[in-house]
């Protein structure tokens, strides 16, 4: 991971408002803890610490919700891509770190990452996406929040959704669609957080004026 990583953001996130909450993904605990305090002095939410591909799986899918995942690609477990595209399916904003290599940046695309850091000579730099290489994963469906401002839902959210609408319990969610009830918890709240409102009816009006759910 590039050691520029590691000084204060230039741009820190914003003042006021919803801030991100952010999940550090790295095996290097000195690395990870210097990049989590870092952003958190930028002015990030909540950060959390992951130091591998399953302790990852478990925060992301069972722990509080998060928006953004920063992974680093050289995971002791290995599977930094495959969890990759689990985050972006599941609707969260995916930063990849990794060599100064095309074809592993690349390759971070193609798993859903937004966003692919490197260091050159000690410098932080971003990679572009090769516009012929086209993602894993979807883009999901936009639904106007309270706000009236268009949010984002993964395809993962508006399955949650629909169950919601055809008036199952987080527990019957969850087995419907193989999760636990605390991962539906998960998945509700982060909704709720996009669309503005924690009323799980008022998220599914949204939805379906929408019409992403019947």
């Amino acid at each position: 991971m590039p050691g520029s990583l590691f000084a204060p953001a230039p741009q820190p996130f914003p003042e006021g408002g919803t801030r991100l909450s952010v999940l550090v993904v790295d095996g290097d605990d000195r690395r990870r803890e210097v990049l989590a305090r870092s952003l958190a002095e930028a002015g990030a939410g909540t950060v959390h610490e992951a130091s591998s591909a399953d302790e990852a799986r478990r925060r992301a899918f069972d722990g509080p919700p998060c928006e953004l995942a920063v992974v680093d690609l050289g995971l002791p477990d290995g599977g930094a891509f495959a969890l990759l595209a689990e985050l972006r399916t599941d609707g969260w904003r995916t930063v990849a770190v990794g060599p100064d290599d095309h074809t592993a940046a690349q390759a971070a695309f193609t798993a859903g990452a937004l966003a692919y850091l490197t260091s050159s000579s000690g410098m932080c730099r971003v990679v572009e996406p090769d516009p012929t290489v086209a993602p894993l994963t979807g883009s999901g469906t936009r639904v106007a929040a309270v706000d009236g401002a268009p949010r984002e839902l993964s395809q993962r959210e508006v399955q949650v959704l629909q169950q919601v609408a055809d008036g199952h319990s987080n527990s019957e969610i969850g087995s419907e669609l193989g999760l636990s009830a605390l991962t539906v918890k998960s998945h509700l709240s982060r909704i709720g957080r996009k669309l503005g409102t924690g009323d799980r009816a008022q998220m599914v009006a949204l939805a379906m004026r929408a019409g992403v759910v019947r």
